[in-house]
């Protein structure tokens, strides 16, 4: 049964990224077309095509590697500057228009066998319907509608965990107050030797000293008012305040009262945007002297209001660009701890093979609810298209980004032309970085190998 439950999991988390991908694909042919650009083909996956089936003037296929998804659109490269240059979308000429080269330079011949490629593809009654011809902002639109669509499926997967299902939330009624606080060097040897009682010398813990027990629900602190499930929102407050003494409301057995609290500043991690132990490049928690009162919250199975997921999509976001603007050296380390006994990052980068295997052992614990289990694939699903969202907008060819911020680029410079009066440089011919977009994309195959290699021989252990 355990096996059966494994494989579930792993075909819906599976099936969850091809809709996922697909959808991210209509974001840019819905635009595409309705602003008239000629879009022949629509596949999700690479390779050889499995099935296709041709609706109006577009192809749509299913291809071997589903690992992706393209929407191919007329007109993606300018033609070359010059008379008869490779590319030209003069479609009334003579062949010899398109097959001329301008240049025996290899990076120049990339660029005329891309522009070749894509006038090969023209038809009559497309001169007027190329991507390059319409207006910047038209372009952007097209380019973000896969991202968009990510951001959009992550935010109704999270509305109906966080508002219809409900999750499991940190509240702000203690679950525990501490009557010490141990030094964050020496809580781990403690532990191992079965030692959880204070000792002398060890100094009291600020909540205790204020007279907190658990069962107590803080609803103010320092004037600040915090929600039920606001125990992040708590936790900035006492570490932002270390050595100063605040006001604390609470409410215990139904009646209001008030103490102060005086939190001391010591070392513990850091919290990443989601409320978890940051971890460095190395995988190791990054550790931060900050305010702290020893006391532990309540959790509890809560829905919240849909005001509220705005926030944890933005909080999800922050924590996943996070790990791109540091990807280079997580990668490494992932590397290190692929081919070496170094410890996996939990926080980490992992691959399609790596979060289906979470998926897997997720589904296949009995021994947890089924509406939980269920609430933890929807809840990766969602965290999966933020992924997507964050990572298609890096301004590299061939992501979403890349083509964002040539257009954002050529509109610079053709308004620096406007302002000195000079000759309109015509758009931004990306043909031209097609030596870049293989550097990348060759990079993004080796690190996609890498982390499917290290989630065989080195899974990130969840549980």
């Amino acid at each position: 049964m355990s096996i059966l439950l494994f494989v579930a999991g792993v075909l819906i988390v599976l099936i969850g990224i091809a809709v996922s991908i697909a959808l991210h694909e209509v974001g840019h042919l819905v635009p595409a077309k309705l602003f008239g650009v000629r879009a022949p083909q629509y596949m999700i996956g690479f390779g050889p095509t499995l099935w296709s089936k041709k609706k109006g003037e577009t192809e749509y296929g299913i291809k071997a590697i589903p690992l992706g998804g393209y929407v191919a659109m007329i007109g993606m490269y300018p033609p070359a500057k010059g008379k008869g240059d490779v590319g030209a979308t003069d479609l009334g000429a003579s062949a010899a228009a398109t097959t001329r080269p301008t240049t025996t330079g290899v990076f120049q011949q990339l660029a005329d066998d891309a522009r070749r490629a894509s006038a090969e593809q023209l038809q009559p009654g497309d001169e007027n319907r190329m991507f390059y011809q319409l207006p910047v902002y038209k372009r952007i639109i097209i380019m973000l509608g896969g991202p968009l669509m990510n951001l959009i499926i992550a935010f109704v997967l999270l509305a109906i965990l966080i508002s219809g299902v409900g999750t499991y939330q940190n509240t702000v009624r203690l679950s525990e107050v501490h009557q010490c606080v141990v030094p964050a060097g020496e809580q781990t040897e403690r532990a191992e030797a079965g030692d959880v009682s204070c000792a002398s010398g060890d100094p009291e813990a600020p909540a205790y000293a204020a007279g907190l027990l658990p069962g107590d629900t803080i609803t103010e602190y320092d004037g600040v008012a915090v929600a039920e499930w606001d125990w992040m929102r708590l936790t900035e407050l006492i570490r932002a305040t270390a050595g100063e003494t605040v006001p604390v409301t609470y409410e215990r057995d139904g009646q209001t009262r008030t103490t102060s609290i005086t939190p001391m500043l010591t070392e513990r991690p850091e919290l990443d945007a989601i409320g978890r132990p940051a971890t460095g490049a190395d995988g190791e928690v990054k550790m931060i002297e900050v305010g702290f009162v020893g006391m532990g919250p309540e959790q509890r199975l809560m829905t919240l209001p849909i005001t509220e997921v705005p926030g944890k999509v933005g909080e999800n976001i922050k924590a996943v660009a996070d790990v791109v603007l540091d990807l280079p050296a997580r990668m490494v380390a992932v590397g290190r701890a692929a081919f070496t006994d170094a410890p996996r990052d939990v926080n980490g980068p992992i691959s399609v093979v790596g979060v289906g295997r979470i998926a897997g052992e997720v589904s296949a614990m009995e021994e947890i609810p089924l509406q939980d289990r269920a609430s933890t694939l929807v809840g990766l699903i969602a965290s999966l298209n933020i992924a997507l969202f964050v990572f298609n907008l890096i301004p590299l060819l061939p992501l979403d980004g890349g083509h964002v911020a040539g257009a954002l680029w050529e509109t610079l410079r053709r308004g620096v032309a406007k302002l000195f009066k000079r000759k309109d440089p015509g758009p931004v011919d990306i043909a031209k970085l097609l030596p870049v977009t293989y550097v990348v994309a060759g990079l993004l195959l080796t690190m996609g190998v890498l982390l499917i290699y290290a989630d065989i021989v080195k899974p990130v252990q969840l549980f």
